[in-house]
């Protein structure tokens, strides 16, 4: 693990692309934190790209709501209130729960998708290992999209895509540094198990405990919340 997270995360896709889930993902992990103004140009020379990419990603996680611009000096991140967090974790296990629930019903016959999607298991167990907070949000929201996908209903992948990237995971960090992650990360494999064995009250039950790790754990770092 390097010294900067934010220069652990390598581009695959385009760059825009690239910087955006980067910044995601420091913004979820808690990296960046609420109420701290960053120039786009300090955040390009730490992901090692010009500023110029980082202002335009910037300007859409402002679109999200995630970020405000501030005239002549740079992007503040959004303070969530608790209330807020509370909100946003009720909306994702209506619709992600249920979502499990019908995809392990129907089973996944797609070998190259469960393929990556247990690639993603394995890395989110990996980042949990090297106490990578920012590479573990990234590959995490990447898994859950991938398998929620597989309810066939695109629009409420692209809802649940905006209801993640506007939670946050500030408890990871505390997590990976103690160790206490891994257990957790280790879910995902078992929700592909679980979905592969047709055992659609499993798969549910397992997502909705999934779920409440990222208002009490994973949102404090406090073990005592779960």
């Amino acid at each position: 693990m390097t010294d900067d997270p934010l220069a652990t995360l390598r581009p695959r896709e385009s760059l825009r692309d690239a910087t955006v889930r980067r910044l995601h993902a420091a913004i979820m992990s808690g990296y960046l934190q609420p109420g701290t103004v960053y120039s786009a140009r300090a955040l390009g020379a730490q992901l090692g790209i010009s500023a110029t990419p980082v202002r335009e990603a910037m300007l859409d996680l402002v679109k999200e709501g995630l970020v405000e611009a501030i005239p002549n000096k740079g992007f503040r991140v959004v303070q969530l209130t608790g209330t807020e967090l509370d909100e946003l974790i009720q909306l994702r296990e209506l619709i992600e729960a249920p979502t499990v629930r019908l995809i392990a019903e129907r089973g996944i016959d797609d070998k190259a998708g469960l393929d990556e999607l247990r690639a993603m298991a394995d890395e989110l167990v990996r980042t949990a290992r090297d106490k990578d907070a920012i590479g573990h949000s990234a590959t995490d929201l990447q898994f859950h999209l991938k398998l929620l996908s597989y309810g066939n209903n695109q629009s409420l992948v692209n809802t649940v895509h905006s209801l993640r990237v506007r939670s946050r995971l500030y408890g990871i960090a505390r997590l990976a540094e103690r160790g206490e992650l891994e257990a957790t990360a280790r879910e995902h494999a078992e929700l592909i198990d679980l979905i592969c064995a047709r055992d659609a009250d499993g798969a549910e039950a397992l997502m909705r405990r999934h779920l409440r790790h990222v208002r009490g754990v994973w949102a404090t770092g406090d073990t005592t919340a779960e």
